[in-house]
């Protein structure tokens, strides 16, 4: 069962890649067969209504990191974060380290992001509650394949979900950072391995939000291609891989919670 397990694990972060790619209109044109191809919600946690129309939204370059305004933003408004209690802090302090995202990051994220939706139900969003409402077959089917066919318990299903989500912390903890120019907040990071594999290149975050439309396996052609103009634009904002993030950010936070430009930004 361990190999089963991590098998799952890979499964559900690559499946989430492949989400992702699918909602920028690939590998068809047709959007409602690309969203065929993602239906099955085998991490259990995000309709993909929601990540669809969320994504999009962050894909509104003017507005990364905006506490508000950026659906993907892990930063607070400032006056927020004076708001929170010694617990709260103490634990997304912990969360901007790289260990704590993947501790307790996906938690916490799914706790905000079901949070704000069931906000903006009770406010009459009909789009949000239908896109909950699609949630419940796309979760049934592989939750069905889980208990009538396959031998793995629920239980450990439920611990791959969790990996699964920590490994994508990995590549979103420092996609974006607070900066004056929002050509300057996204990411590139140099790496070839495993990791980048599981993220179908997205850690060529930059050329991704400049070149949204371009296929996965083209991110890193195009980089090379261009390199010296893409760190130019987004000002030099790069690693050379996820063990140069893991050496600097593992037990160190690379930001603080509250937006550090939002007096001047927001």
């Amino acid at each position: 069962m361990p190999l089963g397990v991590a098998l799952a694990v890979l499964s559900i972060a690559l499946h989430s890649s492949l989400t992702h790619e699918v909602m920028h209109g690939h590998p068809f044109k047709n959007i409602h067969l690309n969203a065929a191809l993602v239906f099955p919600a085998l991490s259990f946690t995000i309709p993909y209504m929601r990540f669809r129309d969320t994504h999009l939204a962050h894909h509104v370059d003017s507005r990364l990191t905006d506490p508000y305004d950026d659906p993907e933003s892990c930063y607070l408004d400032p006056k927020v974060w004076s708001g929170l209690n010694r617990l709260e802090r103490v634990l997304l302090i912990f969360n901007n380290t790289l260990l704590g995202r993947l501790v307790v990051g996906p938690a916490i994220g799914q706790y905000a992001f079901m949070r704000g939706d069931l906000r903006l139900i009770k406010a009459g969003d009909r789009r949000v509650l239908v896109g909950w409402i699609w949630h419940i077959p796309a979760v049934a089917l592989p939750l069905w394949w889980i208990v009538e066919i396959s031998v793995m318990p629920v239980w450990a299903y439920l611990i791959a979900v969790y990996f699964g989500l920590s490994i994508l912390k990995i590549r979103t903890y420092l996609e974006h950072r607070a900066h004056t120019l929002s050509r300057g907040r996204t990411v590139i990071i140099e790496d070839r391995g495993i990791l980048a594999f599981l993220f179908l290149n997205n850690n060529f975050h930059s050329v991704h939000h400049m070149h949204p439309d371009v296929c996965w396996y083209d991110l890193p052609v195009l980089y090379e291609s261009e390199k010296d103009r893409f760190l130019a634009v987004n000002e030099g904002y790069h690693y050379r891989s996820y063990g140069d993030v893991f050496r600097r950010y593992f037990f160190k936070a690379k930001e603080p919670v509250a937006h550090p430009l939002w007096s001047s930004h927001g």
